[in-house]
Parts: C-alpha cells; structure tokens; sequence
C-alpha cells in the first residue's frame, strides 16, 4: 500500500482504525438496529451513505442529464466511495458501470450494497489508483468523478490514465471541489481531509488548465456552488444545528466519525466564504496538447 492509499485509509475509515471492526460489519449492524434487513435493502434506505458528495442523488442526476448519459454506456466511476452514484447510472441511466476506489474499505462496502439492491449485474467494484488500472485500454464510453481529484496528488497522470481508459471521442462528467478566489485558509476537517497536507485542492482555472494539456476539450462548464451550499446548510442543520433527526438509518457520521458533524459545518463555511466552489463539466477527450 502506497502511503497516499494509507493516508486515505487512515481518514475515510478512521472509526475503523479505532473498533477493529470493518466498515461493512458496522453499515450491517446499523441497518439491523434500524429495522432493516442488510441483505435487502432499497435505494432510498441507502441513501444517506452511499454518495458522499455535495447533492447527493440529485447532483448525480444533474451531471448525468448534463452528459446526455445513454442507456448502456460503458461508465468508470473514479473515487466511486461506496458505490452510490455507480448504483444510481444502472438503476435510472441503464450504464453499465466499474466503479473504482483506493481505499479498499468504501469498495467491499459497495459491492455489498449493489448485491443488496439487487444492482450486482450492472455494477462491479476494482480497489485501485486511479492513476493507475489494470483495465484494458478502450474499455469506457464515459468516464465519471465526483469529489475525488481534490484526493489526488498527481491530477496529471490519472487524466492520462483517463485516456487510456476511454473509446476515441469519449468523455469526462466532473463534478468537483475546487479552490475559490477568498484568501483565508480552508477550515478543516472536511470531508474529504482532516489535515492540509492531504487537500489537494486546485482553482477552477488550475483544473480546467490540467484538462486541456491532458487532451480534454469542454462542452459544457458551470459553477452550482450556489446550489451545493444550500444542500450542505439544510443537512448541516439536520447534522446537529438544531433540527430532530429523522428515521434512524445509518448516515455518514457511521463513515466519518463523530467529527463529521464539524466536517459539514466546516465546508458549508468553507463555501460561504468563497474557500472553495463547486463546478460540475463535461469533456470530450481529444488528443492530449503535447501530441499536437
């Protein structure tokens, strides 16, 4: 294991790290205390753990549309975490889909999850970096992301990989985290690192740059910070603002920890003070700038 693959471990399973007990085993638990069978589970009672990402299900469908995702595209879902939108592109968009993660405890979670909703036969699950795969060249029509670059340290070599991966004309659904213009430092924990050292943060314009030299032309960009920040403040309030709870089914606090209440208040600030935006894009890869 690399120590970029421990350092991701150590953050996303960190409960984990403390009980001794594996992700999956905990989810199980919780479904059972919650009156639900884990072996048979709906999308909806699976909800709150399956995309871990700014909007949930509905920036999922979002980019999806955005995209123009066609009934049997061959999808990879880079930093698919638990499986959630992977799920989401089968069951609403026909994909069929690979979803790929470095931390191996979000991918038994996911392959359990699919079996679960009965989605095994158009999803399955790879523990690998996402810079580099042991899949075959040519194997994708569309390659997707959501809240995964800003874990990556080498932007540069996962976009080569990307093209690798893909079919000639293939494309990139974004959906990201990326550094707004405001000059205060992040405040952290987030959700996606607890430490600067491991925020791999870049500008809007850093990220659409690395793109372009790495041979992928945009059809479509836009900001939806504005969006993004009125998800995280209603279910900032839900987390501990204030608000009852609602139906005791597992919820990220299970993922994160009890930090995880701090982490959304810390990023629904972030995004108030314009620490960081939200984009959402698709790209068409073409050749990369260095073969011109």
């Amino acid at each position: 294991m690399t120590d970029h693959a421990r350092h991701l471990d150590a953050h996303y399973d960190a409960p984990g790290a403390r009980s001794g007990q594996s992700l999956t085993m905990r989810l199980r638990a919780a479904f059972r205390e919650a009156g639900c069978d884990p072996d048979h589970l709906t999308l909806d009672e699976v909800a709150g753990i399956d995309q871990l990402h700014l909007g949930g299900r509905r920036a999922s469908r979002s980019l999806a549309a955005l995209g123009g995702l066609a009934p049997g595209s061959r999808v990879l879902d880079v930093g698919c975490g638990t499986g959630g939108a992977s799920r989401l592109l089968a069951a609403e968009f026909g994909g069929e889909v690979i979803g790929l993660d470095i931390t191996a405890a979000f991918v038994d979670v996911a392959g359990w999850l699919s079996r679960a909703t009965g989605l095994d036969d158009r999803t399955r699950f790879l523990c690998a970096d996402a810079a580099h795969t042991p899949l075959a060249d040519g194997t994708f029509d569309v390659v997707w992301c959501q809240h995964a670059l800003m874990n990556m340290p080498d932007i540069a070599a996962v976009l080569a990989e990307w093209h690798r991966l893909l079919v000639p004309g293939g494309t990139v659904l974004l959906h990201e985290v990326v550094a707004g213009d405001a000059p205060s430092p992040l405040c952290l924990p987030v959700p996606w690192a607890r430490r600067v050292e491991t925020s791999h943060l870049r500008s809007r314009h850093a990220l659409e740059a690395l793109l372009a030299e790495g041979g992928y032309a945009p059809v479509v960009v836009q900001d939806v910070t504005e969006s993004a920040l009125a998800w995280r403040r209603k279910h900032s309030r839900r987390e501990g603002d204030g608000t009852p709870p609602g139906p005791a089914l597992p919820g990220p606090a299970l993922i994160f920890g009890d930090v995880f209440a701090e982490m959304g208040r810390n990023l629904r600030d972030n995004l108030a003070a314009d620490r960081v935006r939200i984009i959402e894009g698709v790209f068409r890869a073409s050749r990369p700038s260095s073969d011109f």
